[in-house]
């Protein structure tokens, strides 16, 4: 008999319960979050000129994949502001603390976007402009 204590076993069914979670979670941070709703619009934007402007897979992929990075730790930064405030409204100084921490890495994840676009764009914008 297979340990599953801690673990339950991968079902199709078990996936699929998965997926309706992560669902469910995509839709709150839509309802809840206006951050994340400006930043899936940019990337509605953005991905298809990622699409057009990647020469090949491999560029097309570090474009779209940066913008998924803002979007995945802004889920995160969610998430953290939110059991923060299920445990109060009141300012205590580790909950401000991991609330700048939480936004710190959106803003790192946003860097990347632009150092990764900019890796990419400018050499040919410099090799056009030559």
């Amino acid at each position: 008999m297979p340990d599953t204590v801690g673990h339950l076993p991968r079902t199709p069914a078990r996936v699929l319960k998965a997926a309706q979670w992560s669902m469910q979670g995509l839709a709150a941070a839509w309802k809840y979050e206006s951050s994340f709703r400006l930043e899936v619009w940019l990337f509605a934007v953005l991905a298809p000129l990622a699409c057009w402007l990647g020469h090949g897979g491999v560029e097309r992929a570090l474009l779209i994949g940066a913008m998924l990075g803002v979007l995945a730790v802004e889920l995160l930064n969610s998430a953290i502001e939110a059991v923060i405030e299920r445990y109060g409204a009141e300012f205590h100084e580790l909950a401000g603390r991991a609330k700048d921490m939480g936004s710190a890495a959106v803003f790192v994840m946003m860097i990347n976007v632009l150092v990764t676009w900019g890796a990419i764009l400018l050499p040919r914008l410099s090799a056009a402009a030559a």
